[in-house]
C-alpha cells in the first residue's frame, strides 16, 4: 500500500512534470522533424557517421558516433536522424528539474525552471548538431557539482566528482568549449569552501575520468598535429571578421528571451543569497565562462548550456520570496485578528504556504505568462513547420537562418545527374565529382545512389582525409569557383546549374550555382588534392 502511494506521490511531483514537459518535447520534435530536409551540418555528420573516428576536423566524435547508430537503427530517416539530438534536449530538461529539486525547491520552480529551458530545446533539438550534445555534457556537469556541493552526507557527495569527471570527458568529446566549463569550474572550487575537496581521492578519480574518455580524442588531434585547433583559428577569424562576435553580451537576451531576469535571479542567488552560500562555485561556473567568452570574441550561442543551471536557482529563489512574502502576510492578518494569542499564527507558519495568492499572484501570473510566450515564439521560428514561401517562412528563415539550408539538396543532387547524363557515354566510367563544401558531398552520397552517380569527393575538413580514390579523368565539380578551377583543369565549362522546386535563395543558388565540367588537370592528382584541402 506505501509502495502505491509512493508512485501516486511521484506522478504528482515536479519532477514528474519535468520528464512529462521532457517527453512532450521529443513529441514535438518526433511530429515536425520530417519536414523540409537535412540541414547542411546534418549532412556534414551523416558523411562523417559512415566514417566513425576518434576524431574529426571540424568536432569531436560524438555527433558522428550517434548518427551512426541513428543510421544503424533508422536508415536515412530525417527524423530518426534527428532523435538522438532531441532526446539530448530531453534529458538537459529532466536534469534542470533535478537541480531545482536538490536547491531546495518544490513543485512550482522545478516547472518554471523546466519550462524556461523549453525554447533552446526545441531549436538544439530540431537538428542533429554537436550543440545538443554539447549542451546536455554541460547541464550535467552543473547537476554533478549541485550534488557535489549540497547534502550531509560526505562520502556520497564526494561520489558524485565521478559523474562530474565523466560529463567533462563526454562533454569534450562533443564540443572543446568544454574547456571554458572547466575553467569556471576550476575558479569555483578554488574561490569557495569547496577546496576542501582537493583533498578527497574522489576530485582526483573525477580527473581521471575524464582524461581517460578524452584520451582517445587527444591521441587523434596529436597525431595530425591538433588540427581542429587550425580550424578553431579559421573559424574564429571568420566569425570576427563577419562580425558575428560583435554582440555578445547583447546576444544573450536572443539566447535567454523572456526568462533572462530568472537567469539575473539565478545570479542573485548563486553569488549574494545567503541560501544559495553553498552552492556559490555554480555561479563562477557561469561568470568565468561568460568573461572568457567575453574577452576572446566567441559566439553568443556558445554560453548557452550554462543557463539552466542559472533558471534552476532563479526559480528557487523566487520561490522562496514568494513563500515569505506569503507568510508574513498570514502572520500579519492573523496578529490582527487576534489568533496570535491561541498559537495559530505560529502553526500556520510553520507550514509552507501556497504560491500566488493574493498580493503577490501577479509574480506567477507574469512569468508564466512571460514562458508561455518564450515556447511559442520560439517554436514558431525553430521548429520546421512554417509553409515553405509563406510570410511565416520568411520570417522564420530570416530570424534562423538553417531553413533554407534545409531546402533542395535531392534536386541540388539532380542537377548533377543531369549533367553527368549529357557527357559521352566513354566519359562517365572515367568520371568523378568533386564537391566544394561538406553539405554538397553529404548530399550527394546521401541521394547519388538513387541517380546511379559515384561516390563524391572533397577536400572540406575531414572529406580531404579520405582521399580521391582512383583519380577520375573527367570531374563534375559543385562548389568551386570558376576561377580556382580554370587554374587547375585545361578545360572547363558549366554544364547545369543548381536549383530548388521553391525557388529559395540560398548557399548553393546564390554563391556558387554553377555545375562545371573539367577535363586535364594540370598537374598530379596529389598535389592538385595538397591545394584542394580547405575548412568550412
Amino acid at each position: 500500500m506505501c509502495e502505491v502511494r509512493g508512485v501516486r506521490s511521484w506522478w504528482r511531483s515536479g519532477t514528474a512534470v519535468a520528464v512529462g514537459i521532457a517527453a512532450a518535447t521529443v513529441v514535438l520534435h518526433l511530429a515536425t522533424g520530417w519536414r523540409y530536409g537535412f540541414d547542411r551540418d546534418e549532412l556534414m555528420a551523416l558523411e562523417d557517421a559512415r566514417h566513425l573516428a576518434w576524431g574529426y576536423v571540424q568536432y569531436p566524435p560524438m555527433t558522428a558516433f550517434f548518427g551512426r547508430v541513428a543510421l544503424e537503427l533508422f536508415g536515412t530517416s530525417l527524423v530518426g536522424f534527428r532523435f538522438f539530438a532531441a532526446m539530448a534536449q530531453a534529458l538537459a530538461l529532466v536534469l534542470t528539474g533535478l537541480m531545482v529539486r536538490e536547491l531546495g525547491g518544490g513543485k512550482w520552480a522545478q516547472v518554471v525552471a523546466v519550462l524556461a529551458g523549453v525554447p533552446f530545446c526545441l531549436g538544439g533539438g530540431a537538428l542533429m548538431q554537436y550543440i545538443s550534445f554539447d549542451y546536455v555534457c554541460w547541464v550535467w556537469v552543473a547537476y554533478g557539482m549541485i550534488k557535489v556541493l549540497g547534502g550531509e552526507d560526505r562520502k556520497s557527495r564526494e561520489r558524485w566528482w565521478v559523474a562530474v569527471g565523466a560529463g567533462i570527458g563526454l562533454g569534450m568529446m562533443a564540443k572543446y568549449t568544454m574547456l571554458f566549463l572547466v575553467a569556471g569550474l576550476v575558479v569555483g572550487v578554488l574561490m569557495t569552501g569547496a577546496r576542501r575537496h582537493l583533498r578527497s581521492g574522489w576530485l582526483w578519480l573525477g580527473v581521471a575520468m575524464a582524461l581517460g574518455i578524452f584520451a582517445p580524442n587527444f591521441v587523434w588531434e596529436w597525431r595530425r598535429g591538433f588540427i581542429s585547433l587550425e580550424f578553431l583559428r579559421f573559424l574564429h577569424v571568420r566569425d570576427v571578421g563577419e562580425k558575428l562576435t560583435d554582440w555578445f553580451l547583447l546576444g544573450q537576451a536572443e539566447v535567454t528571451l523572456l526568462a533572462l531576469p530568472l537567469a539575473v535571479a539565478g545570479i542573485w542567488f548563486y553569488f549574494f543569497a545567503q541560501e544559495g552560500k553553498r552552492w556559490r562555485g555554480l555561479g563562477w561556473m557561469y561568470a568565468v565562462p561568460l568573461l572568457l567568452f567575453l574577452v576572446m570574441r566567441g559566439r553568443e550561442y556558445y554560453l548557452a548550456p550554462g543557463y539552466p543551471m542559472l533558471y534552476a536557482a532563479g526559480a528557487v529563489w523566487v520561490e522562496e520570496k514568494i513563500r515569505t512574502k506569503e507568510v508574513r502576510k498570514q502572520r500579519s492578518d492573523e496578529v490582527e485578528n487576534g489568533d496570535a494569542i491561541g498559537g495559530a499564527a505560529e502553526r500556520r507558519g510553520s507550514e509552507q504556504p501556497p504560491l500566488h495568492k493574493k498580493g503577490w499572484r501577479w509574480v506567477g501570473t507574469v512569468i508564466w505568462v512571460a514562458l508561455a510566450v518564450d515556447i511559442v515564439v520560439a517554436g514558431a521560428v525553430a521548429l520546421p513547420i512554417a509553409p515553405v514561401g509563406t510570410r511565416w517562412w520568411n520570417f522564420a528563415a530570416r530570424v534562423d537562418s538553417v531553413f533554407p539550408e534545409e531546402i533542395g539538396w535531392p534536386e541540388f543532387v539532380e542537377a548533377v545527374a543531369l549533367v553527368r547524363d549529357r557527357l559521352p557515354e566513354e566519359e562517365r566510367a572515367q568520371m568523378g565529382i568533386l564537391a566544394g563544401n561538406y553539405g554538397e558531398v553529404g548530399a550527394l552520397n546521401l541521394y547519388g545512389e538513387k541517380f546511379g552517380l559515384p561516390r563524391a569527393i572533397s577536400g572540406v575538413n575531414s572529406s580531404w582525409e579520405r582521399g580521391y580514390g582512383d583519380p577520375p579523368e573527367v570531374v563534375i565539380v559543385v562548389g568551386y569557383s570558376r576561377k580556382f578551377l580554370e587554374g587547375e583543369f585545361a578545360s572547363c565549362v558549366v554544364g547545369g546549374r543548381v536549383w530548388n522546386r521553391y525557388g529559395v535563395l540560398n548557399e548553393e543558388t546564390i554563391e556558387d550555382p554553377e555545375v562545371f565540367v573539367c577535363r586535364g588537370l594540370r598537374g598530379s592528382w596529389p598535389e592538385f588534392w595538397r591545394r584542394a584541402r580547405r575548412f568550412a
